[in-house]
């Protein structure tokens, strides 16, 4: 190897413009570095990794064709996106990857002139895309707009809904099509390249062009007639019919690893002047890291691991994961009753749904990114008098809100919807945490909404679901470990609408609704160290809200202080609704509600985080205190 060879090229790229300033014959060598920045990066701070390692090669041949930032370059959903910030600036903080004050591990506007548009869920990409186009010819600019998405994301009804429109107005707009599971393209290789090349070039377009001016003077039956045998024609050889219908001029598939073939293929596409164009890129997810191509899921997400072995750090507490605890409680409900049911949106493993699948594959449906399907398809499933559990995290239920509202809730069908990942969720930041459910869901008629304490509630809460046949469910539970607490062998079905009382005090009264439990208990420790006798009170139910609860709560105690890890106006709204309902507000007690702020709250460990919005146990002795007057440091000097 040549000395110019060994020297590290990536060490040069500080922006896309330097990266411009390479021959195409050094640009190998720079991915080949990019894969190995990017991997041995996200063996510090774990991530996402086989998408981003599957878009190595695409990276570096999107920017080295287009003048980003000026040309836009979207990202869909963003787990790919490492590589890019690494080429756009990011490199010396990549480390901090999801880290608190560190860098996003999704597209971020606030970081970077080099991310148009942000993005965490998936299949927005083409849509802000077409604004992005439209404003451009409104202003009467010539940039290019650039959309990357995957051949997941792009099954869902919104990017059909974008490419629709797109297809109808005809912008100037690329789309990428990252297909990294070969679940839509034929095999791919020098022919498929070449044509790929031929399809794209002036040459082709010229004579497209020229083809569409003679035709426009015959009838027009026979103009359609011809232009649609042409295009069938094409179609046949390149594939891509169903682009073609929607509007878009189909290049592809072409090997998205190979940057002889992806460099003058995006270079025609930069340089034609047509309207929508998709173009077709066959990609491995995991590329060029052994453990990742040979995983079962790519290292589509992982912890901090060993970069010569791929293993992963496990962890040390022992305790069970609640999504674990989720789908071993839903095997043993569906194991009694075979009319328990099971849906996911493209989410098996991250909603615990693979495990009930591997014992019950008939009655276990992945719908894909669709979540707004998902929701109406569980409530057909409900009127044949199945019972379905909708397990989606609470972040992408929003998706289906009015699935919710119109196709089950007004109808009254006893779909349960899982909802992992309530609360905060640490790494993932703002766009993964669930803290709206809570209130989007408690303000509907007919609604059970309920939330576990920890894990041992949420298998009781799984056999609650699991009975109730009348109405819509909800049951909430958080990311990661349980508290290591006791395990029942089965669950129990609850008392709807009832809470329950863990610690007698007659001071203060601490009334949580959710996995602030644990850290309310904290509280109570602490607030008896300094006097204060505290009722610790886990609610359960946010709806029905156990009303006599809280009516004697109030009556009973000096402080009463409502603590959950959700938005304003849910569970601490609905203790105070009823408190002014029944007269409570006027009889001294002090109350408080504890919510997470009304901000978004940046990436971090879930306990810093829990810290930021004030919803620890020191937070929450704090908040008591001042309903008592107190000042808390004060009091702890005097204690000490």
């Amino acid at each position: 190897m040549s000395e110019v060879s060994q020297t590290p090229l990536l060490d040069r790229i500080r922006l896309p413009g330097d990266l411009r300033q390479l021959t195409p014959d050094k640009l190998p060598q720079l991915a080949d570095e990019l894969r190995h920045e990017t991997i041995n990066a996200v063996a510090k701070t774990g991530g996402h990794l086989g998408a981003g390692l599957g878009v190595i090669e695409l990276t570096v041949a999107l920017h080295y064709i287009f003048d980003t930032p000026v040309d836009r370059l979207i990202w869909d959903v963003g787990h790919q996106a490492y590589p890019h910030k690494i080429l756009t600036g990011r490199r010396d903080r990549i480390r901090t990857l999801r880290q608190g004050g560190g860098l996003s591990g999704f597209t971020k506007r606030a970081e970077s002139e080099y991310d148009p548009f942000g993005a965490a869920h998936s299949s927005t990409s083409i849509s802000a895309a077409l604004g992005m186009a439209v404003a451009r010819d409104l202003q009467g600019r010539d940039n290019n707009v650039i959309a990357v998405i995957g051949d997941g994301a792009v099954s869902a009804g919104m990017a059909y809904e974008a490419m629709n429109n797109a297809g109808a107005r005809n912008e100037r707009l690329i789309v990428i099509l990252n297909d990294n599971d070969m679940s839509i393209a034929p095999p791919v290789g020098a022919m498929s390249a070449y044509l790929a090349r031929l399809a794209s070039g002036r040459t082709y377009l010229k004579l497209r062009d020229v083809g569409k001016q003679l035709t426009r003077h015959l009838p027009k039956r026979l103009d359609r007639a011809i232009t649609r045998a042409v295009e069938h024609a094409r179609n046949y050889v390149t594939g891509g019919t169903l682009f073609e219908e929607l509007g878009f001029y189909y290049v592809g598939p072409i090997d998205g690893h190979n940057l002889d073939h992806l460099l003058p293929v995006l270079k025609n596409v930069r340089d034609a002047q047509i309207g929508p164009v998709l173009v077709h890129v066959v990609t491995q997810k995991g590329k060029g890291y052994a453990p990742a191509e040979t995983s079962a899921d790519k290292y589509h997400g992982v912890v901090k691991f060993d970069v010569a072995t791929g293993a992963q750090v496990k962890s040390k507490s022992g305790a069970p994961q609640y999504t674990k605890v989720f789908g071993e409680s839903l095997i043993k409900e569906a194991r009694k009753d075979d009319k328990i049911v099971a849906v996911t949106a493209a989410m098996p493993s991250g909603t615990g749904v693979d495990l009930f699948q591997k014992e019950f594959p008939n009655r276990c449906f992945d719908v894909g990114i669709a979540e707004q399907h998902a929701v109406t398809f569980c409530g057909g499933l409900a009127t044949e008098g199945y019972k379905p559990f909708a397990a989606i995290y609470s972040t992408f239920l929003q998706r289906a809100y009015d699935q919710v509202v119109h196709d089950i809730a007004i109808q009254k069908l006893p779909v349960r919807f899982a909802l992992d990942r309530a609360g905060l969720v640490g790494a993932d930041g703002p766009t993964h945490a669930g803290s709206f459910d809570v209130a989007y869901l408690g303000c509907l008629p007919n609604f059970v909404v309920m939330a576990a304490a920890d894990e041992a509630e949420l298998v009781h809460m799984v056999a609650t679901a699991a009975a109730i046949d009348d109405r819509p469910s909800a049951l909430r539970y958080p990311r990661g470990e349980g508290l290591g607490v006791p395990m029942p062998a089965e669950g129990v079905p609850l008392e709807i609408g009832k809470g329950r009382i863990l610690r007698q005090g007659h001071k203060v009264a601490l009334l949580s609704f959710g996995a602030r439990l644990g850290e309310c208990l904290k509280a109570a420790d602490e607030l008896a160290a300094h006097g204060l006798s505290t009722t610790v009170a886990d609610a359960r139910f946010a709806k029905p809200l156990d009303t006599d609860l809280v009516l004697r709560l109030a009556r009973e105690h000096e402080v009463l202080v409502t603590i959950e890890e959700g938005a304003i106006g849910g569970f601490g709204s609905y203790v105070l609704q009823t408190l002014a309902d029944h007269g409570a507000l006027d009889s001294g007690v002090k109350i408080r509600t504890m919510t997470l702020p009304d901000l978004f709250i940046d990436q971090d460990t879930p306990a810093a985080m829990y810290a930021k919005a004030g919803l620890d146990a020191h937070g929450i002795v704090a908040k008591a205190f001042e309903a008592l007057g107190k000042d808390v440091t004060a009091e702890t000097v005097k204690l000490a």
